[in-house]
């Protein structure tokens, strides 16, 4: 069994593709593992170059996703999975792909980790080409989260984390349906109090396609999930 996953979503990302999986590639010297892309209904033959690719790799497994939405997707890449850890990585290669590898050896090493919550905004990480506007609303909103859940965690909205598969199992069922994922999974990790670890990480803008992120829509579904995952820690208090 593979002991990392390391599950990619994808919505019309042809021009992506290659470039994201020839990064990855490199890492296969410093560590074993596999790449389960879950196509996310493209419409411009994305899936169609992942299936030529994957009869070349072994490694690579291709999905396609049951019900439209990034969190319908992550659903299907955790089932999939038969791995230990799980990693969520974006295909637009934004993230640090040398970050898997830090975020993997820290997590195998201590067994009584959850999850490792990477941060692009500790004084050692390195962010660029963020846009302004989008860097301004993720500065208030991701702060306001920690103060309102009181933790000690400042970037809950970026997909780049990981986790052990067993954990994510005890999440279930997830309900967020799009980006808002991304915040269901941290939250729940710690309000039933599982053990994380805050490292830094670093994010460079994407430089091919274009992003899917949509704040006016997204917005609303954000404050859902915070509402949602605050009831479900005042109902698990009370236990």
């Amino acid at each position: 069994m593979t002991t990392l996953s390391i599950i990619i979503p994808v919505y019309n990302e042809y021009d992506q593709i290659d470039l994201t999986i020839k990064k990855l590639l490199q890492l296969k010297k410093k560590i074993k593992f596999e790449l389960i892309f879950i196509d996310d209904f493209s419409t411009d033959n994305s899936y169609q170059k992942l299936n030529k690719i994957r009869k070349k790799n072994r490694f690579i497994k291709i999905f396609k996703n049951k019900k439209k939405g990034l969190g319908s997707a992550i659903n299907v890449g955790i089932r999939k999975s038969k791995s230990e850890y799980l990693c969520i990585f974006m295909c637009d290669l934004s993230d640090d792909t040398n970050d898997i590898i830090k975020y993997f050896k820290i997590i195998k090493k201590d067994k009584n980790l959850h999850a490792v919550f990477g941060t692009r905004f500790s004084k050692f990480s390195k962010v660029e080409n963020y846009p302004f506007f989008k860097l301004i609303l993720n500065r208030l909103a991701n702060n306001l989260i920690k103060i309102i859940t009181l933790t000690d965690y400042n970037d809950f909205t970026n997909a780049f984390k990981i986790y052990k598969k067993e954990t994510l199992n005890k999440l279930m069922p997830l309900v967020s349906e799009n980006f808002n994922i991304f915040l269901e999974l941290p939250l729940k990790i710690i309000s039933r109090k599982y053990k994380y670890k805050i490292i830094p990480i670093n994010w460079n803008g994407r430089t091919t396609g274009v992003s899917k992120f949509k704040i006016k829509e997204i917005g609303s579904m954000y404050i859902f999930t915070l509402c949602y995952c605050l009831l479900e820690k005042i109902l698990l208090n009370k236990k």
